[in-house]
This record gives structure tokens, sequence and C-alpha cells, in this order.
């Protein structure tokens, strides 16, 4: 399923969701001009490895500055166009009402927190890989589960797929996110009995939701202007 629109509209510039796309964007221009073997030493030097982070515990040598910087580094490395693209797409839909609705300050602080966390349910997961995790959907399943608590009657026009054909329809917030993470959460299980499936770090994912539904009510601004639907468009 491919979210297309929502019928919220935000109140004030999302410039923060703004600049953390434009910001990962930039990254991601950087990297593809590096060679693969470039871009392979680039990841193992500033990225998080889960291993390194549990190094201690096998008496080996802990690096600590890099264990510190990191976890943010990750949140703005990418592995590819489409891995960019999906990230950003759902922060470009989801980010403006979240950071509306807890002030822009606050958004930027709860989009870390939320990417911190992704990272360390993908380290206790998987505590001595091996692999550099990159990528900045831990922190963005934040902010959908900060969307799943705040807009659960929102309504998300979505792209479906049905054997050869493609639908389009339009869901609640609540069914359509709930789906998404029901997915992540049931990928995640399997992951467990197939170690790096796919190449998805699914429990950063599960991670990162789970912190946005917990820290979504202490984030939000105590007051809020009253909001407006709009009507989604027409289609056929």
């Amino acid at each position: 399923m491919l979210p297309l629109k929502d019928d919220i509209p935000s109140q004030r510039f999302p410039f923060v969701t703004y600049a953390l796309i434009a910001a990962n964007v930039v990254v991601f221009l950087f990297e593809v001009t590096m060679s693969q073997e470039q871009l392979r030493a680039f990841f193992e030097l500033v990225a998080v490895i889960p291993a390194e982070y549990t190094a201690f515990a096998r008496g080996e040598p802990v690096p600590l500055l890099k264990l510190m910087f990191a976890p943010f580094a990750s949140m703005f490395l990418h592995g590819g166009w489409m891995h960019l693209f999906g990230n950003m797409w759902f922060l470009y839909l989801f980010g403006d009402n979240v950071e509306d609705a807890m002030g822009h300050f606050r958004f930027l602080l709860f989009y870390l927190l939320s990417g911190l966390a992704a990272t360390f349910a993908h380290v206790a997961v998987n505590p001595l890989s091996p692999i550099p995790i990159v990528g900045a959907s831990g922190a963005i399943s934040g902010v959908v589960g900060a969307y799943f608590v705040m807009f659960p009657t929102a309504r998300v026009l979505t792209l479906v797929p049905v054997l050869f054909f493609v639908d389009i329809v339009v869901l609640p917030a609540l069914v359509f996110i709930g789906l998404w993470f029901l997915f992540q959460f049931w990928s995640g299980l399997l992951s467990l009995a197939v170690p790096h499936m796919g190449g998805v770090a699914w429990w950063a994912h599960i991670g990162g939701f789970i912190a946005g539904v917990v820290l979504a009510p202490i984030m939000r601004e105590r007051r809020r202007p009253t909001r407006y639907r709009v009507r989604i468009y027409r289609y056929w």
C-alpha cells in the first residue's frame, strides 16, 4: 500500500519536516559521488554497527566517539534512490501534521528520539550483527506512530495493489497505519527465524513506531487551534 494524500491540512509551515527532507537528499547526493567500495567504507566508518555496541561484553575495544554520533548519522544515510524516496514520501505525508501538533522544536526533538529508539531496538534484537544500519525509516516510523495517536480518524488516500491491478481507496488512518504496523511486526517476527531477511531493519521500524506512540501525548502542544478537514479530491 502506498499513501497518496491525507485530509488534515497543516496550519503552520512545516519547515522542520522540509529541512529534514532536504538534509537527507543532500547527504544522499554526497553518497552518490562515491564508488561502491568507498560507500561501504563510509558506512562502516559513520553508521551504526550493532556489534560495536556490544563489544564491551566480549572484552573488545569500544569506539566511544563513534557510538555517540553514529545513531544520528545513520538517520541521514540511505542505501539507494528508492530507499530515500520511500522514506521521504512518508515523512512528507505524515510529518507536516505531527510537526503542526507538536511545534517545530518539539517535533525535531521527537524525531531524533524516535530515531534513537529505533536504533537501539534493532541493536537489542541483533546484538552481534556486523552490518551497518542506514536510513531514516526508524525515525519516520516514530512520526507514523505519532500520527496514529493524534489523527486516528484522518482519511488517507491509498494506492492498493490487487493482483495485477491497482486500486485507489480511502482508508481511515487507524486502518492504514494499523495494517502497516502489522506488516512490520510480522516481518520482524519472520526476521528472527531468517536473519537479515531482505536487508530491512524491521525491528528499527517497530521500535520507532512504539516510541512515537509513547512520546506523542508527551510532546504534543497543550493548546491547539481548531482544525478543519479538507475533502480528498475525487478520482476515477
